[in-house]
């Protein structure tokens, strides 16, 4: 039984530091041989360039499109998915029949987990809510999930501001957050 693995740190530290040592290394070689002049430029401006766009877009596209095979995969396989929740940086599916739970998550996107339901400790939702009177409100909606000692949070609403509990965005945050919990429970009684 393969524990599940939310990050793989060579990875982690691969995506964040492989094109800082890119761009010093470039920073070094054109200070070095191309002190004035246009080999310079491109070496600073090339890789510093490259490497912003890799952190905002590469990370994505790399989830994305290994969700997509899983799913593929899935699919091919048997895997009967009754809902697939896209969450930030996690995907969750739900097989109900079969008592099946499907994850990929965005730190380790080359290593997908099909596991039985079985292996749920608990599930649960957390409406976020905090304050005071007035001041009571959630920024952050989400459903949890023990997985072999392993705590998973999925987000199904988040915002850099306070809403009132009473709001539309928190009340269907939450109401996503039932719905997969009560999802990830009955696939965990159909598990064998």
């Amino acid at each position: 039984m393969e524990k599940v693995k939310k990050i793989n740190i060579f990875y982690l530290l691969g995506y964040i530091f492989i094109p800082m040592i890119i761009c010093a290394i470039c920073f070094l070689v054109s200070y070095l041989f191309f002190p004035k002049g246009n080999g310079a430029v491109i070496l600073i401006m090339g890789p510093s360039f490259l490497s912003f766009i890799w952190w905002v877009f590469a990370g994505s596209f790399i989830f994305k499109r290994k969700t997509k095979k899983f799913e593929k995969e899935l699919d091919e396989s048997g895997f009967n998915r009754n809902q697939t929740f896209y969450g930030r940086g996690k995907t969750v599916l739900v097989d109900l029949k079969n008592g099946k739970i499907g994850l990929v998550f965005f730190w380790n996107p080359f290593k997908t987990y099909t596991i039985p339901a079985s292996r749920i400790e608990k599930a649960w939702v957390d409406d976020g809510k905090g304050g005071i009177g007035f001041m009571e409100g959630s920024s952050r909606v989400s459903f949890l999930f023990l997985v072999d000692g392993i705590k998973i949070r999925v987000d199904t609403f988040t915002s850099n501001q306070r809403f009132r509990m009473d709001s539309d965005y928190i009340l269907t945050g939450i109401s996503k957050a039932d719905m997969m919990v009560k999802m990830i429970e009955e696939a965990k009684s159909n598990s064998k």
